[in-house]
């Protein structure tokens, strides 16, 4: 789902940012400026090692968060990784901390542009799909093999739309920043961030310029540096004029209407995501298929909104067979097909319900806008 209106908000260090298609509130992100975010680098320190399935290793880490991160002793192109506690180490988050969860980190750095992606470790060089032009592709790939000087890139889609200077300097810029970091980590004392990821804003523009039509910000110094095609406005409240903190309060609901008389229930666990479709009044109005139908995109946006992520399970109503389920999953990979965290839907399973696995790397937004109740402990039933 694509983004035709960006909402950015700013106070207190924190910036949410909600995406809006037809006036309907379709993604929300949150970013502390002092967090541990996503693509954080940091010099962390060994706390443990464990042992997990499969006879696999993997260790603790204190990067300075309130729990500890975890990474795994095997990587790709990278050797196992052999520490001992008390062992400084130079990692990555690639799943923030989540609930109960520490964060998870990576020894192999991504080092992310605008045009490119530089993977200090790495040996291979590749191109978006998105960039079709084979001349296009060649002088790109060209030109990255000629100015950088070692690792792994790749090129973004946003890289065919600049100049060879362009992209020249983000190399030097990103091989440089990769060079800071390793310096730094030899004079500096774990736990300590090394790198901050910049903020998501530039992303989240260049994945949505083709459909992007409006941003609102209440930052002056943001509406200066942001560059894209679209529409730039000022607001002092943006998202109480256009409704988001609403919006946001019905995207913590379980229960979802539909329009035909059908209800979405999700549940959130700690070991997967349930999700049930109820007929409910829809029979009456258009049938079992028409439910399922409606669900299928309703639950496609549900799982970009709320962040969804890990094993998705849906119970859709009716007969679990795949003859009466194939349009439904045919609707759910087309809604979900631009989605950037790569949910993947797998078909259905021996019991009947449909599967889904989606990339984890940052909350759920219930867990970014509520925590667990204290009396209830996350049962939503209390003692009688």
């Amino acid at each position: 789902m694509m983004i035709e209106d960006l909402i950015i908000e700013e106070k207190n260090n924190i910036t949410k940012i909600a995406g809006m298609k037809d006036g309907s509130l379709c993604e929300f992100m949150m970013q502390k400026k002092d967090g541990f975010n996503e693509g954080n680098i940091y010099l962390g320190k060994i706390v443990k090692k464990i042992n997990t399935a499969n006879e696999k290793e993997g260790y603790f880490v204190n990067i300075g968060d309130s729990k500890d991160a975890f990474i795994n002793a095997e990587e790709r192109e990278l050797e196992d990784l052999k520490a001992n506690e008390g062992q400084d180490i130079v990692v990555q988050i690639t799943q923030e901390q989540r609930a109960e969860k520490g964060a998870r980190v990576v020894r192999f750095l991504h080092m992310a542009g605008i045009n490119l992606v530089y993977c200090p470790y790495g040996s291979e060089i590749e191109l978006s799909n998105k960039i079709v032009d084979e001349e296009q592709r060649n002088r790109l790939y060209d030109l990255v093999v000629n100015s950088a000087e070692s690792g792994g890139w790749i090129i973004r889609t946003h890289a065919a739309e600049v100049t060879d200077e362009d992209i020249a300097n983000e190399i030097k810029k990103l091989e440089n920043d990769f060079r800071n970091i390793m310096a730094m980590a030899k004079t500096t004392k774990a736990p300590q961030l090394l790198f901050a990821k910049e903020n998501i804003l530039e992303d989240i523009i260049i994945h949505n310029e083709e459909s992007l039509q409006k941003i609102i910000v209440n930052n002056h110094l943001t509406e200066e540096k942001l560059h894209s095609a679209a529409v730039i406005e000022y607001e002092t409240e943006p998202f109480k004029k256009y409704g988001v903190d609403e919006m946001l309060n019905e995207a913590l609901q379980k229960v979802i209407k539909l329009r035909c008389g059908g209800r979405v229930i999700i549940e959130e666990t700690k070991a997967l995501v349930a999700i049930d479709v109820d007929s409910g009044d829809g029979v009456a109005q258009g049938g079992i298929g028409r439910v399922n139908q409606e669900a299928a995109y309703e639950i496609a946006k549900q799982i970009i909104l709320r962040n969804l992520s890990g094993k998705i399970i849906i119970d859709f109503a009716g007969m679990a067979e795949f003859k009466f389920l194939k349009g439904v999953m045919e609707i759910l990979e087309k809604q979900l097909q631009n989605d950037v965290a790569k949910a993947k839907v797998l078909g259905l399973s021996r019991a009947g319900n449909v599967e889904i696995v989606r990339t984890r790397k940052r909350p759920t937004l219930r867990d970014l806008l509520s925590e667990e109740c204290p009396t209830c402990q996350g049962t939503g039933r209390v003692e009688k």
